[in-house]
This record gives structure tokens, C-alpha cells and sequence, in this order.
């Protein structure tokens, strides 16, 4: 059984996102907002955000769809609610 191991090795599965933003200000404010703490997860998924200009970047790497649906669906709510916020509380930049 010395080759088992290799019919259930998977690719990872990878995702890249990038949201726009008014200036790179209100990018960042998104960027800390949504980045506070490490993935609970330990193993099986990671995610990186980043900002570029007024981009907010995401890129996750994951070896199961199941578990790289449930990330980014949380991302997209979480983004949701920082970008309604945000529109709540105009900011001069």
C-alpha cells in the first residue's frame, strides 16, 4: 500500500478576488476591517488580503471546494457589511 497515498492527493483549489474601492484609503480601511484575525481553520485552506492602490485583493488556496465555498461565501458577507457601513459613513479622502 506504499502508493495509497497518492489517490488521494488533490490539487489545491485557488481563487483570486479584487474589489475595487473609492481611494485607497477607504481600501485599507476595508482590508483591516476584514482581516483582523487569522482563518480558524488550521489546515486545508489559507487567505490572503491585500491592498494595492485603492484594490483590496483576496486569494485563498484551498484543497476542498466545500471548504473554500464556506471562506469566501463569509468573505462576501463580511465585505458586504463593511462596504454598507462604509456608505453609512462618508469619509473626505
Amino acid at each position: 500500500m506504499a502508493g495509497h497515498e497518492n489517490h488521494h492527493k488533490t490539487e489545491n483549489l485557488e481563487l483570486s478576488l479584487e474589489v475595487p474601492f473609492p481611494s485607497s484609503h477607504h481600501a485599507t480601511i476595508a482590508l483591516r476591517s476584514l482581516n483582523p484575525d487569522r482563518e480558524p481553520r488550521k489546515g486545508g485552506i489559507s487567505k490572503i488580503l491585500s491592498v494595492s492602490g485603492r484594490t483590496l485583493s483576496a486569494r485563498w488556496s484551498a484543497d476542498e471546494a466545500r471548504i473554500l465555498r464556506v471562506s469566501v461565501n463569509s468573505f462576501l458577507d463580511n465585505l458586504t457589511l463593511v462596504t454598507e457601513t462604509m456608505q453609512m459613513f462618508p469619509m473626505d479622502t
